[in-house]
């Protein structure tokens, strides 16, 4: 992409252009710009990703100042930070990280809006709500837009403008909204010159690509297990759902008490109950989304989770403390309840495999036995001649507070620190990084290209690197392409070319042939034998033995079976290889 201004606009895979990458280019501008400054290197991508992460933090801290004050802020900020799926996705070159920034933009924007007292200012902020949306649609397509419902009701409960001009800022944010987001797909379907394939589509347009590949296919597709429970289970329960049960206690809690008040008459703040449903609708609605889409589903998605159950949790906490210390009713068991249900869940997350730092369940089981049960006895003990002990209940309470963030800030901390590459799907926990009970266990896996779904550059590792046999297929390539436009084509998927692109530091042109996963109609059987014909290229290598690559299916197979009729192998001799190498440079000549 750093080649050239459109290989950038594009999102393009490899220099010649043939293949873009599988998703909008967005979140990988900055990388290409720090590639631009810096040079190539690991770090030099995941620069943005670390700059990206910190940012979420800061502006999610100033977007629940706003509504809950500076303590509570603090609190959300630090609750973000430590949640081991989002650390994990931090030091990893995929799109989420840039998906939660902008999310939390749009809250911000959303909460300025709200809060507003001067209708021009609402508006915009609005606009600008709608504005970060459609970049995260440009980072992450329809993942960004599940907030979108949930948003809009906040706006319309929300605003102080009479019913018609709120209806009418709505439909203007909905404008910019779609403008924002299909600039891109338009612009890339409409272009009249030579464009790359984009991959991932099925027809080479970025439109199939949204309703496809990135769109309905993520919701409707065939992929695991789904259900309520997914987000508890194996694969994500280590990765979010520490504080998900707290979040949705709040949640319910926040919703009975303001429809009580509204029941009883009293005044309702117009301002904070609008704010409770932008973080409410954000969890619920992507929680159930991830919750039962069958289609591909990783676990590190469920970083999009983090900010509303920050904030909510966050709120939740002061909100059960004012009504623990108020005691009326039975509202101050909901401290002690929170907590105690909060710890008991880590307790069973981290016993699922105690190995991994499983001493902190231990820790975690009794310093919240003893905050609750104290926080019941102090409460239980108070009168109105001695209302209790404020700062016995003070101390209780943050001890409950560190139990309960205890396990997944260890997680998180050991996340942050582990050197080894966390490999194709970037995970906290047992059996995801290089830590286990504090001691490493693996090391020095092989990072990959960003743009998929199977991750990328990690900050454990630094770039895919070639072989000695890799280097040297390339190395007889350049010397015999014959002035070939494309020095070297691979066949499958883009973890095979991978190194080949990045290797390619002499100036050859290296591309991949089938998008990410291998199977895109890129190049089509006719346009290899168009390429072969003018001399544009003469070079494939595959990383399959010769007739595996056809069990492929579909284009996949019919490209590589025209490969193996038309290219002659080159015998390994030639260029210093060896025929056990599981690797086959093919010669193609018209």
């Amino acid at each position: 992409m750093s080649s050239s201004f459109t290989n950038s606009l594009f999102g393009a895979f490899d220099a010649y252009p043939v293949s873009t990458v599988d998703k909008p280019p967005m979140s990988l501008w900055p990388q290409v710009v720090s590639v631009l400054v810096f040079g190539f290197h690991g770090w030099a991508l995941l620069l943005p990703q670390v700059v990206e992460g910190v940012a979420a933090v800061l502006l999610l801290h100033r977007t629940v100042r706003r509504w809950a004050g500076e303590n509570v802020a603090l609190l959300a900020a630090l609750i973000l930070t430590l949640t081991p799926v989002t650390v994990a996705i931090d030091r990893d070159n995929n799109p989420d990280t840039l998906l939660v920034l902008l999310l939390v933009a749009a809250a911000y924007a959303l909460t300025r809006s709200l809060q507003s007292g001067q209708s021009g200012s609402r508006t915009r902020w609005l606009l600008w709500c709608a504005f970060f949306l459609g970049c995260g649609f440009l980072t992450k397509m329809l993942a960004a837009w599940m907030v979108v419902p949930g948003f809009a009701v906040a706006s319309l409960l929300g605003s102080a403008a009479p019913a018609r001009r709120r209806i009418l800022d709505v439909l203007a944010a909905a404008g910019v909204l779609v403008v924002s987001s299909f600039w891109w797909v338009a612009l890339v379907d409409l272009w009249p010159g030579r464009k790359p394939y984009v991959g991932g589509s099925t027809d080479g347009t970025a439109k199939e690509l949204v309703l496809g590949h990135d769109g309905f296919g993520r919701v409707l597709g065939e992929g695991g297990k789904t259900g309520i429970g997914r987000m508890f289970g194996a694969d994500a329960g280590g990765q979010i759902s520490w504080l998900l049960p707290l979040a949705l206690l709040v949640l319910v809690v926040s919703g009975v008490l303001g429809v009580r008040a509204m029941v009883r008459g009293r005044p309702v703040d117009r301002f904070s109950g609008a704010v409770w449903v932008l973080w409410g609708s954000w969890l619920v609605v992507t929680a159930l989304v991830f919750s039962y889409a069958h289609g591909m589903w990783h676990s590190y998605y469920t970083t999009a989770l983090a900010p509303p159950i920050a904030a909510i949790v966050a709120a939740g906490l002061a909100r059960f403390w004012r009504l623990y210390r108020a005691g009326e009713g039975s509202g101050w068991s909901l401290l002690p309840l929170g907590l105690a249900v909060t710890g008991a869940w880590a307790f069973v997350l981290t016993s699922r495999d105690t190995g991994y730092f499983g001493w902190t369940r231990w820790v975690v089981l009794a310093v919240t036995v003893v905050a609750v049960a104290g926080l019941v006895v102090t409460r239980l003990a108070a009168t109105d001649r001695a209302p209790g002990r404020p700062v016995l209940a003070r101390g209780l309470a943050v001890a409950g507070l560190v139990a309960v963030l205890l396990t997944p800030g260890v997680w998180s901390v050991a996340t942050a620190t582990d050197g080894a590459d966390p490999g194709t799907i970037p995970a906290a926990g047992p059996g995801m990084s290089g830590v286990s009970g504090g001691g490493r266990v693996a090391a020095g896996r092989q990072a990959q290209p960003a743009g998929g779904e199977r991750g990328g550059t990690a900050m454990g590792g630094d770039t895919a690197e070639l072989t000695a046999g890799q280097r040297k297929i390339l190395g007889y390539a350049r010397e015999h392409s014959a002035g070939a436009a494309i020095t070297l084509a691979v066949d499958g998927d883009a973890m095979a070319a991978a190194p080949y692109i990045i290797g390619a530091t002499g100036g050859e042109v290296v591309i991949g042939m089938g998008g990410f996963v291998g199977t895109d109609n890129s190049p089509s059987v006719d346009q290899l034998r168009t390429w072969v014909a003018d001399g544009t290229l003469r070079f494939v290598v595959s990383s399959a033995p010769s007739g595996e690559g056809t069990q492929a299916g579909g284009v996949a197979r019919d490209r590589t079976s025209w490969i193996e009729e038309h290219c002659s192998e080159v015998d390994p001799s030639r260029y210093g290889g060896t025929a056990a190498s599981g690797t086959t440079l093919r010669e193609c000549r018209a």
